[in-house]
């Protein structure tokens, strides 16, 4: 198995002051990227980006792989082939953060809803890093040996990114990987990292409730079936289900994102949606809370008089399983890195988050594939210590309109990803 290794003074120099002369270029890419946003397997302008990059560097690059994904690679003699991977999309969320390069994106939707549109999760600085990380390494092409393999993975954000480039032929276009890594933003202090071994991310679903009713005048609520009623019921009795459903000591999570329904205040209509989501660390919790949805919401809409051909239809859109470092290169990665940014500054004792992800999905075929993906602190130091001191455990948490990556985040998060990908290749 391939575990990193520790990195000579001289390359990391190299890395530094390759990366430091690019630090300028690299904040106006992070900037760029951030106030053009794109939603998910919408990353045109993103992908075109990473694409034309990659290319000038000498890699073989394959696009639109998965409706907007990118594989590129990058062949530098015998070793193993490491296999890279950063996110594209943006949130649908409306960024408050008043930077002079905020987002004021918005985008129409398949549904025909408009939504805002910000990088409020960090994956604009994802690119950014895969993108600097690949002039570094190209740089110094000397001291190294093996293959790298790179990825724009698009809708990370639906959980179905990866599983899109799997179903697209992603192993027809890459030579198969020895090991897989990523990074993602975490608002911790810029100069950190995060990279405990084991579990460290719960499994999701994405789970659509369509409730079927029969629509009507808003004066007469009785002789229709009104499925704003059954959506908001059933929104009710979801939150409680991982109380009634889930053993005590198990961790699970039932949310409502959206509910979708009608279009004026005095016409009761036919349809409703409700998005949910769960999150998971075992899968017979899973299972019961999947069966658990479909008893709610069919009880629901039977008691408002739907007929049993017109039970609510459950639709399982993205998903992914827990996310879980393997120890040996978890440990390997942290021992590598702790040599170079101090080892205090590697945290490698943390809970696992009920957070998820997909970039451990990239295996496809090749369960067994050695993966690590390490947190990054993007958050500024007195930010964060400002937090501390008003007993909050972070400034900010991803999705929430006033997430900030930090700009010095840019270039330290750069190197981050340079060292790692240099620790798994040979050296020379």
């Amino acid at each position: 198995m391939v575990t990193a290794r520790s990195l000579p003074q001289d390359l990391i120099a190299r890395v530094d002051d390759i990366i430091d002369a690019d630090s300028v270029r690299l904040v106006d890419l992070f900037k760029d990227i951030h106030r053009n946003p794109e939603l998910g397997f919408e990353e045109i302008r993103t992908a075109r980006l990473i694409e034309k990059a990659l290319q000038n560097l000498g890699f073989d690059v394959t696009k639109g792989i998965g409706k907007t994904g990118i594989a590129a690679t990058f062949r530098n003699g015998p070793g193993p082939v490491v296999m890279y991977r950063a996110d594209m999309d943006a949130n649908a969320v409306r960024e408050e953060t008043g930077l002079d390069y905020a987002s004021t994106v918005t985008a129409t939707r398949d549904d025909g809803t408009q939504v805002p549109v910000g990088h409020l999760c960090g994956h604009d600085a994802h690119v950014t890093w895969l993108i600097g990380m690949a002039n570094a390494l190209v740089s110094v092409r000397d001291s190294w040996s093996g293959t790298v393999v790179l990825i724009g993975q698009p809708a990370e954000e639906l959980i179905m990114g990866a599983q899109a480039m799997l179903d697209d032929g992603l192993y027809n276009f890459i030579p198969t990987p020895d090991v897989l890594i990523g990074l993602h933003t975490a608002p911790g202090p810029v100069g950190t990292v995060i990279n405990p071994p084991g579990t460290r991310m719960a499994g999701t679903d994405q789970v659509d409730v369509h409730f079927h009713g029969v629509g009507g005048h808003g004066s007469m609520p009785s002789k229709t079936k009104d499925p704003v009623r059954m959506a908001a019921q059933a929104t009710l009795e979801f939150s409680s289900l991982v109380a009634r459903t889930v053993e005590p000591s198990a961790t699970a999570v039932l949310s409502v994102g959206s509910i979708q329904a009608g279009a004026d205040n005095n016409v009761i209509p036919s349809e409703a949606l409700v998005k949910a989501n769960l999150r998971w660390f075992e899968p017979h919790v899973r299972e019961a809370l999947l069966g658990a949805i479909r008893t709610v919401s069919d009880s629901i809409a039977r008691a408002a008089g739907v007929d049993e051909d017109k039970l609510p239809g459950i639709v399982m859109k993205g998903g992914s399983p827990p996310l879980v470092n393997t120890p040996d290169l978890a440990v390997s990665m942290s021992t590598s890195l702790g040599e170079i940014i101090g080892a205090d500054k590697v945290i490698t004792d943390m809970p696992a988050v009920t957070g998820s992800e997909d970039a451990h999905m990239l295996r496809g075929p090749h369960t067994d594939l050695p993966f690590n993906y390490l947190l990054v602190g993007v958050a500024a130091p007195e930010v964060f210590a400002e937090a501390l001191s008003r007993g909050e455990l972070v400034p900010y948490y991803p999705h929430n309109p006033n997430y900030v990556v930090d700009l010095a985040a840019v270039a330290f998060g750069t190197k981050i990803a340079a060292y790692s990908v240099l620790s798994l290749v040979d050296g020379s």
